[in-house]
């Protein structure tokens, strides 16, 4: 009897309670329509983790702020007044969360898009290959201006023939 009576005394150490950690979340619009945005918790197959309640902290643009969440459904206290761009962060004990949104205000509401960060690596570098192919083209350019004018010259061609001809092939186009 001091046995059963000993185990069932070391049950409640045993047992450990399931841990409520947001591990992933989205920002939608607040369903009254309010101008305000809702956070929703997501469990790991994107469907909403209703078992989330209680209090989160998340960074909001910087700020810091407690979440109140019921049933996976967090709204922040801001309302926004027009369109933003509006960075949430959330760190768990395993990891942290950050995700960038765009907010798209219209009379019918808001409109968030999510916007991932490999956008700010894959953009800038799209950006500097055009540039550089750009650079490397009028350097293939001048090369054959230079080549074309150097033949041309000696052949009787002159800059002012080139311009004129130019010029009058610009006309024929658009006249």
């Amino acid at each position: 009897m001091k046995k059963v009576l000993f185990f069932l005394l070391l049950i409640p150490f045993w047992a450990s309670a399931q841990e409520q950690n947001i591990q992933d979340f989205v920002i939608k619009e607040n369903l009254s329509k309010n101008g305000k945005l809702a956070v929703v918790a997501l469990d790991s197959i994107g469907n909403t983790n209703e078992t989330i309640n209680g209090n989160y902290m998340f960074t909001i643009n910087g700020f810091s702020q407690a979440l109140q969440f019921h049933d996976g459904v967090a709204v922040p206290n801001q309302k926004i007044e027009s369109s933003t761009f509006v960075f949430f962060n959330h760190k768990n004990q395993e990891k942290s969360k950050g995700r960038l949104f765009y907010i798209y205000k219209t009379d019918n509401g808001l409109s968030p898009f999510a916007i991932s960060g490999l956008m700010f690596l894959i953009i800038p570098a799209i950006v500097l290959g055009i540039a550089y192919m750009f650079k490397k083209v009028i350097m293939t350019a001048i090369a054959l201006a230079i080549v074309f004018f150097i033949f041309n010259h000696s052949q009787g061609l002159d800059l002012s023939k080139i311009f004129e001809s130019i010029f009058s092939s610009l006309k024929n186009l658009l006249g």
